[in-house]
């Protein structure tokens, strides 16, 4: 028999014993359901990190203070005060750097009518918007009019927004931050991260909450994302110099960009993915088992439909293929009954997440050829067995 005769019988046995196959593939089902589910959610957390922290801002680099050594101990970045304004202006030369955003953070209550909420108080400049990313989706963003001024006015983030019942109509409203008449003159759109704040001229946050001049971070948009290496060495060896650090002695500062963010994700995510794949093929394990075992009862079960086979010249490879076609068919069948329960988990996960459906052709692909080879590897003893019996025995069997 060739395979254009041993597929259909494949199936005619499998739907002979619907059940028992059923359970016999409910193995492989949950395996390959669990690898495409697991796989493709660790791609969509991937994909929603990414996006978040491209998010951020287009070649962004973020200076922090910190990473200072205080004794035996070593800060951990924006632990210390080691940046100022001047340090901000000192940039300002570097080849490669778009524009700089110097800011300064506090924590106060913000109130709006009979709303209150506790959020964060950052002072910023108005390269901040371009520098981050922002758009504003009402009003306007802080200008260089309203810095110079010393002007208290005010930009809500979209969640700080919501908290306070802001609406379209609440631009040139009056809000409360920390006991401190400001005026709304915008309200940002929605970014997904670093929604809950509340943006105020950097002079203000000074004169009414912050005293002194240091900062808790200066954002950087470098030109070109080649430029960053050398951009990212020259602020280095600027700030070294502004701060007298000796040589050998540790940056009291921190310069992060976002390949190294996105690649410490990928890594980690990269990392989580081989785990739960690993932790998903147990059951894709426990699967071939259920076929190897069911395998070696049909061959128990069809002894003597075997030796007439043998006896009307059927050959030794002839059963071996029969039944190891059966076993891929088993495989196979459940594999693509799990592919679609892991693209609907799948989907459901990434509707609640946010991030939609990620399922790649390869993660599909993987786990199809994964249930092929459980059939194979499991398949083959009982069909070797099989097609090792002696027909006369095989004939006599009862």
């Amino acid at each position: 028999m060739n395979l254009a005769e041993l597929i259909p019988l494949a199936f005619s046995r499998l739907a002979a014993g619907r059940l028992r196959a059923l359970l016999t593939m409910l193995g492989v089902i949950i395996g390959v359901g669990a690898i495409v589910a697991l796989v493709s959610v660790a791609q969509g957390a991937t994909s929603g990190i990414t996006n978040l922290i491209e998010g951020l801002g287009v070649n962004l680099l973020q200076i922090s203070p910190g990473a200072s050594t205080n004794g035996f101990l070593r800060g951990a970045a924006g632990s210390a005060t080691t940046l100022t304004i001047e340090d901000a202006q000192a940039l300002n030369g570097v080849v490669g750097v778009a524009q700089i955003a110097p800011q300064a953070s506090t924590v106060s209550v913000v109130v709006a009518g009979g709303r209150n909420t506790t959020t964060a108080i950052t002072g910023v400049t108005p390269e901040f918007a371009s520098v981050r990313a922002y758009d504003v989706w009402r009003g306007s963003f802080i200008t260089a009019a309203e810095l110079d001024q010393g002007l208290r006015v005010a930009v809500v983030g979209s969640a700080t927004a919501d908290d306070l019942g802001l609406g379209a109509d609440s631009v040139g409203t009056r809000i409360s931050v920390g006991g401190v008449p400001f005026e709304v003159v915008g309200i940002l759109q929605p970014k997904g991260i670093l929604d809950d704040q509340v943006l105020v001229p950097l002079p203000a946050l000074r004169d009414y909450f912050v005293a002194g001049k240091s900062l808790t971070a200066i954002s950087v948009s470098v030109v070109h994302p080649e430029n960053i290496p050398l951009t990212k060495f020259q602020i280095r060896e600027i700030l070294r110099r502004r701060h007298a650090l000796a040589p050998g002695a540790a940056d009291d500062f921190t310069i992060i960009d976002q390949a190294q963010l996105l690649s410490a994700f990928g890594t980690i995510t990269g990392f989580l993915s081989l785990l739960l794949a690993g932790i998903a093929s147990i059951s894709l394990l426990v699967g071939g088992i259920g076929i190897m075992n069911i395998m070696l009862v049909s061959v128990r079960e069809r002894t003597r439909e075997i030796g007439i086979r043998k006896a009307v010249g059927a050959r030794g490879r002839d059963i071996l293929v029969q039944f190891l076609v059966e076993a891929l068919v088993l495989s196979l069948t459940g594999g693509i009954i799990g592919v679609v329960f892991g693209v609907a988990a799948s989907a459901v996960i990434g509707a609640i997440a946010g991030w939609g459906l990620n399922v790649s052709p390869g993660t599909v692909a993987l786990a199809v050829g994964f249930s092929l080879g459980v059939g194979v590897v499991f398949g083959v003893w009982p069909a070797r067995q099989a097609s090792r019996l002696d027909p006369i025995a095989a004939l006599r069997y009862e």
